[in-house]
């Protein structure tokens, strides 16, 4: 018996099957090879084409079927994570109206402001826990004004991860966790946002059908099942965002718990037991995957834009032509901590939330051209990605969250050296990483919700701490120097 989990990235899709019993993933498979194209038109803008999530993932599933040889006939339940915040618009006919509107792009952000202050901090922060900002509800205010002939067809509009179980089942729902990400969400009234709704003059029934996150949210259609290879009628019994998923992931689902990423955005993300929001709205307060309103479980995000991002940049860049990221990894551990003067501000991916939306940009700060070579540069980048971090995690202390133990898989950023320790150094916080991700996440939590498992503590029993950095205490303070310099420097800018 076969879980199938897919996790729809910006960067590529990735499939995972795991085998239930044991909770193994038995093959795995991510395309496209080479990181997947955004458009950008325009300075701050960034779309994909939804029809390149779906081709990416047909190739990923035969990949997996081909390799591991499972009978398609014995996979029981498909889980679905996907890129949150985006965009996707169709018509009656369920076709797409114009490329998803994904994440990292930022031009909705003044119709978020716009709407904020015209909701008033009570209701939008009170009932929704977050500003409209930059998320799905505020880019479909940017559609609605700028491409009317658009909107005028718009028959539902849905997040990345909705948009792919409409492509696997023919059924179009959303959750209550991805309204809620979309600011979308009433915690009060425990229904739609229609304050915002209305706010925005948009027309309620735009909104899908809502259907539990852990539940059977449709089967695979004839058709998606001819074009994959699979098994038509395979329930599709789990959705969510990547960060309540990764959460999910690293069993992270109990007030107190921590959960980091580290890929083209890097993300820390808690759970709290209280529907809680920060007041400047620099982290993000959103519905966890297990959350009820008897039985709150608020995931409180802190989200850097320009993470992995930067560091590829840097790879393309500065390093050697074809020098490797762990080469590059090895080349900054000769740098020391705090990299003799020279701070990076990682800002180059679109507005941040932690810096209420502002666009400040990358920048090099403390450059000597007598004394700073690639070395120094590869290390402030990383250094510069974890202060940021550490910069959001300060905010989520401030909310009550005390972070003393951080969990991740290792992969992306986590599998630098210079990167855990300087994260767990600047923090004070012990790392636990674990051999997951989130396709194999996403097919844990198809489990839990076709009742193949009776609870998390059954799916998870089979996750194992590969490795815990504890904080170097030697080095301590010269962490906790080159981080106050840094945010020094920001805090000027």
């Amino acid at each position: 018996m076969y879980l199938l989990g897919y996790d729809i990235g910006s960067s590529s899709v990735k499939a995972s099957l795991v085998q239930a019993e044991t909770g193994k993933c038995v093959a795995s498979a991510f395309f496209p090879k080479s990181e997947a194209p955004i458009i950008s038109m325009r300075s701050g803008w960034a779309e994909q084409e939804p029809s390149m999530w779906w081709e990416n993932l047909k190739l990923c599933t035969e990949a997996i079927l081909s390799s591991s040889h499972v009978n398609p006939q014995d996979i029981k339940a498909i889980g679905i994570s996907y890129q949150m915040h985006g965009l996707v618009c169709v018509d009656k006919e369920y076709n797409v109206l114009r490329p998803a509107i994904i994440w990292c792009d930022s031009r909705a952000v003044p119709y978020g402001e716009k709407a904020f202050k015209n909701l008033g901090v009570d209701y939008a922060l009170g009932h929704c826990l977050n500003s409209p900002g930059n998320f799905t509800a505020a880019k479909l205010a940017y559609v609605k004004e700028n491409e009317p002939e658009i909107y005028a067809r718009i028959h539902k509009f849905m997040l990345p991860g909705d948009w792919i179980a409409l492509k696997l089942t023919g059924l179009c729902r959303t959750t209550v966790s991805g309204l809620s990400e979309a600011v979308l969400w009433d915690f009060n009234e425990g229904h739609p946002a229609w304050g915002v709704m209305d706010a925005f003059g948009f027309d309620h029934d735009l909104i899908p059908e809502i259907v539990d996150t852990f539940s059977c949210q449709g089967e695979v259609s004839a058709a998606a099942a001819a074009e994959l290879g699979m098994k038509a009628g395979t329930p599709v019994t789990y959705r969510a965002g990547d960060q309540p998923n990764n959460a999910l992931s690293l069993n992270v689902l109990n007030p107190g718990e921590i959960a980091s990423t580290a890929g083209t955005s890097g993300v820390v993300y808690g759970v709290s037991a209280e529907v809680a929001y920060d007041e400047q709205c620099r982290v993000n307060s959103f519905a966890h995957v297990n959350y009820s309103k008897q039985t709150p479980r608020i995931g409180v995000l802190h989200c850097v834009n320009g993470t992995g991002i930067l560091n590829s940049w840097i790879r393309r860049n500065v390093a050697p032509e074809g020098m490797s990221y762990p080469q590059m990894n090895d080349l900054a551990e000769s740098a020391p901590i705090g990299c003799r003067g020279l701070s990076i501000l990682p800002f180059g991916n679109g507005a941040e939330r932690m810096l209420l939306n502002a666009c400040p940009g990358c920048s090099f700060h403390g450059l000597d051209f007598n004394v700073h070579d690639r070395a120094h540069i590869m290390r402030a980048a990383q250094e510069g990605i974890v202060f940021a971090f550490k910069y959001g995690i300060e905010i989520m202390e401030g909310m009550g969250m005390p972070v003393r133990t951080i969990h991740a898989g290792k992969a992306n950023m986590f599998q630098s050296l210079i990167f855990r320790e300087t994260l767990s150094g600047v923090t004070g916080a012990s790392i636990q990483l674990y051999d997951t991700d989130g396709s194999v996440g996403a097919a844990r939590g198809a489990g839990l919700g076709a009742g193949i498992y009776a609870d998390a503590a059954e799916a998870f029993s089979s996750l194992e701490v590969l490795q815990t950095i504890e904080p170097d205490q030697a080095h301590a303070a010269e962490y906790q120097e080159a981080y106050e310099r840094w945010k020094t420097i920001l805090n000027k800018g």
